[in-house]
């Protein structure tokens, strides 16, 4: 320790979570609430096999720099900022910082939630809003779920991480409610996840599945709420309120989400332009193209053939 106390004398490491600095690897403040406890990472240096255990279900994700996990037997694979993991209580990760120097620390969150808290909100979801199909629950796969956020979840933890550090009277009640938001954004990631990236699998037995193909067989068409109600053997209604409780958004984004997808892989092919990704992924306006590519991508359409072409 006095070896680690030169150094950070010399180097003028400071915690970016604020209070006293006293390793450089895996420094740690906790923040504590009644139903989910936040830990703060930072490390400052390289390391191998860090141990790291917690005795509740814990959502974990990376700020900045890199890790490697070791879980089980899988595989070890790369953690990124932007990436979450999902673990049950009692698992034990072994943590690589191949890239954790004073300049560019590693900095991470580990959000403890409480078993009950999690069922509690997984129960209610299940009475208030039930799935499409009726042998389908809502439920959170915590074994070793590992994702990257969306656009929702980055905002709520951001959101999370400053409501914990805020100095506010209602902040046990602002954090209850952001941690059960966070527990339905985390069910409906998952939810589609087997909906959207495995759609193909399921689109005899799910019928939102089955619209998920038919709006990617049909992206270049007019694709109106009443047809895919239709396809869904619902009515408009009952049909819009499901997709956008298990997609996590409505039909029309999610149209809009598939054409720009299908729009970046035109774009990638160099014998493609700009006007062909536009019209070939079903837009009818090189405007309205640009404006949702950048809507969605936060970079033009040129930017983005220019990126990977």
């Amino acid at each position: 320790m006095t070896v680690a106390r030169k150094i950070l004398q010399q180097q003028a490491v400071v915690p970016s979570w604020g209070g006293r600095l006293d390793t450089l690897v895996e420094n740690k403040l906790t923040l504590t609430h009644e139903v989910a406890e936040l830990n703060l990472y930072e490390t400052f240096q390289r390391a191998q096999l860090v141990e790291l255990e917690f005795n509740s279900p814990v959502l974990t994700s990376m700020l900045t720099g890199k890790k490697v996990m070791h879980i089980d037997n899988l595989k070890p694979f790369e953690y990124l900022p932007g990436e979450s993991l999902v673990l049950p209580a009692n698992k034990l990760m072994k943590i690589d910082f191949p890239e954790a120097t004073v300049q560019t620390p590693t900095r991470c969150i580990a959000l403890t939630i409480s078993g009950d808290f999690i069922q509690q909100t997984v129960n209610h979801l299940n009475e208030e809003y039930p799935r499409s199909e009726p042998n389908d629950q809502w439920k959170v796969d915590v074994n070793n779920y590992h994702f990257h956020n969306g656009l929702e979840i980055s905002l709520l933890i951001d959101k999370i991480i400053r409501l914990y550090r805020e100095n506010n009277v209602m902040k046990p009640f602002f954090i209850h409610n952001s941690i059960q938001e966070l527990i339905v954004r985390l069910m409906q990631t998952q939810a589609r996840r087997v909906l959207v990236d495995q759609a193909k699998q399921h689109v005899n037995t799910h019928r939102l599945a089955y619209v998920v193909e038919y709006i990617r067989k049909n992206l270049t068409k007019t694709l109106a709420i009443e047809e895919l109600s239709n396809q869904a053997c619902l009515s408009k209604s009952h049909f819009f309120r499901l997709f956008k409780n298990e997609l996590g958004m409505s039909p029309i984004q999610f149209i809009l989400q598939e054409r720009i997808r299908l729009a970046k892989q035109i774009l990638s092919n160099p014998a493609k332009s700009i006007t062909d990704a536009c019209f070939e992924s079903g837009f009818n306006s090189l405007t309205h193209f640009s404006s949702a590519f950048r809507t969605l991508e936060r970079i033009s359409p040129r930017q983005y053939k220019q990126q990977v072409s």
